[in-house]
């Protein structure tokens, strides 16, 4: 079985204390719901005070970004080598990260091989947008970048690989897929792909999330699911009630 996880993307917010303060809070919360993998993912400059904070912790830590070089003139960005042993998980491709920093199906790429050759597990974003969604381009267009994004892996080195569906138009906007296309789109186009470049073991193998305004009131029914292993969450993660709620109420489905 695969095991759920509840990912918070903190975005950027919260300054060095006040990440610290909120990481010691979950911690504190979801203390003993071992039976899902709880992550946060704060801004790089926070990590080592949060790191600390987590120490001895069942909450596990990611970063936001990352480059795929080990080091080099690229100002302002982070290393694969200054996140090894910082960090667990990096999340990779973000739909903001495409639209306002020029990220590319090929950078994504680059990134994805070059956490995996650092130990580090990638959380690979794909989603269309609107108009795509309304032009019936969804599949075709996750689809691709489920290839692109993977490319170069073999089929052992997939399930390392956690992959996030998360539709543009429901990422901070309060709308959300209803439970079953999200479903539906794990399913047939997202692990439908795996399956066709791999096979079907290693799709079954793979964790897919589901990311795009969810929260405490609409988890329950989304991780009733059977092919979604779990949620990439933005602000409900800023709130200690609500994303632990949201831990619990997927422990509670998974006992």
């Amino acid at each position: 079985m695969r095991k759920p996880m509840m990912a918070g993307n903190w975005k950027m917010n919260k300054t060095i204390p006040e990440a610290v303060a909120l990481a010691k809070a979950i911690h504190d919360a979801v203390a003993g719901y071992n039976n899902v993998d709880s992550v946060i993912c704060p801004t790089a400059l926070c990590l080592p005070g949060v790191q600390a904070a987590l120490q001895g912790s069942s909450v596990a830590l990611g970063a936001q970004n990352m480059h795929w070089a080990d080091s080099g003139a690229y100002t302002g960005e982070i290393s694969p080598l200054m996140l090894k042993g910082l960090v667990s998980y990096v999340i990779i491709g973000h739909s903001e990260r495409r639209q306002y920093f020029n990220e590319t199906d090929e950078t994504v790429n680059k990134k994805v091989l070059a956490a995996l050759a650092h130990g580090l597990t990638p959380i690979v974003c794909v989603g269309e947008s609107l108009e795509q969604n309304k032009s019936n381009q969804a599949h075709t267009v996750i689809s691709l970048q489920v290839q692109d994004a993977l490319n170069g892996l073999t089929s052992d080195q997939v399930p390392s690989v956690i992959i996030a569906y998360e539709p543009l138009w429901a990422i901070g906007t309060g709308l959300a897929a209803t439970p079953e296309q999200a479903c539906e789109t794990c399913k047939t186009t997202v692990r439908g792909t795996l399956a066709q470049i791999y096979d079907n073991e290693t799709a079954q193998n793979t964790r897919i999330l589901y990311g795009g305004s969810t929260n405490e009131k609409n988890i329950g029914e989304i991780m009733q699911q059977l092919d979604i292993d779990g949620a990439l969450i933005g602000g409900a993660a800023l709130k200690v009630e609500s994303y632990a709620a949201m831990v619990r109420i997927t422990s509670e489905l998974y006992k």
